[in-house]
């Protein structure tokens, strides 16, 4: 198999901070921090930085709002073997005022997420945090709502930034092999003569995130994203522990991630917090939608499963 220039990168801290408000033990950050490493992990995402004159440092942990300090404070000295990264969303960060240069941060990547309508907004930040000495990447969330055409012309502008990647976001979950397939191609054809990669972060609504992210894998994507256990909004990731299995020898290392599925996940969910396949999440995945209510009727233990079929298809 080969895996040459893949980049797998752990989004546990992140999407999974969307299931209990970015309230991870320190304790459970440095565990993953260490088995992240290694199971030979590229990049660690340490949340998101987002800004604290728009949400409230009461009502979420501090993993919402990374700082470079509260990085350092769990990990102690950098670990050169493994790069760090954060996501800042368009709109929601002060990215000009929170991000310092590259050579006084421990963090290696920041990750860009809009939505198609604020590519604009989102070369700016690619920009300028760039210019910092950052690497960046850029997450076009809710793909499977845009047309071809969109996306295209979304793709030629990022081209020419000094980004990375771009990744397609199938953020409902809507997404079936055969499509992640189209996608994939027609990221291809428009990033590489720029010399820019393709990177893949799947939803499991219907049970399709570990194979989306094979099929893109092998159609060329280099940076592929994985959570441990599938810890994520709703539905929940690829999970971390099945991408490296499948990718496991010489570079990645399974044993690392099964022992912390085992100490930290299972205890973690068994406590109450509640991410991961179900009946309404494949529903809103089926019908393109956003899960908001199928994380309500699962919070409800609302069954009615029919009854929300049809709701959502006259949406």
């Amino acid at each position: 198999m080969n895996i040459d220039g893949i980049k797998v990168v752990d989004a546990t801290l992140r999407d999974g901070g969307l299931v209990n408000d970015f309230f991870f033990d320190d304790d459970f950050v440095r565990a993953l921090y260490k088995a992240n490493i290694e199971a030979g992990v590229d990049y660690m995402e340490f949340g998101y930085r987002a800004s604290k004159k728009q949400f409230s440092t009461d009502d979420f942990g501090k993993w919402k709002f990374t700082s470079d300090e509260d990085v350092l404070k769990v990990i102690g000295e950098k670990d050169p073997r493994m790069k760090l990264s954060i996501m800042v969303d368009v709109g929601r960060t002060d990215y000009l005022e929170d991000i310092a240069p590259r050579s006084q941060s421990p963090i290696d990547l920041f990750r860009v997420a809009t939505y198609i309508e604020t590519i604009p907004e989102a070369i700016e930040m690619i920009n300028h945090i760039s210019s910092l000495g950052y690497e960046t990447t850029c997450n076009i969330m809710a793909i499977s709502k845009c047309t071809d055409e969109q996306i295209a012309d979304a793709l030629y502008k990022l081209a020419n930034t000094s980004v990375s990647a771009v990744y397609i976001v199938d953020s409902y979950g809507a997404l079936y092999p055969k499509q992640a397939r189209k996608l994939t191609r027609l990221y291809h054809k428009i990033l590489s003569p720029a010399g820019k990669e393709v990177g893949m972060h799947a939803h499991n609504n219907q049970q399709c995130a570990f194979a989306n992210t094979l099929e893109a894998k092998d159609l060329g994507a280099k940076w592929l994203d994985g959570t441990a256990f599938g810890m994520g909004r709703g539905a929940g990731n690829c999970h971390s522990e099945a991408l490296l299995a499948y990718l496991n020898g010489k570079k990645y290392h399974l044993d690392p991630l099964l022992k912390l599925v085992e100490e930290w996940m299972i205890p973690m969910k068994d406590s109450g917090i509640e991410w991961g396949y179900n009946t309404s999440y494949m529903l809103t995945g089926l019908t393109n939608q956003h899960p908001r209510t199928a994380i309500a009727a699962t919070k409800t233990k609302d069954m009615n499963y029919t009854e929300q079929f049809k709701f959502l298809s006259y949406q």
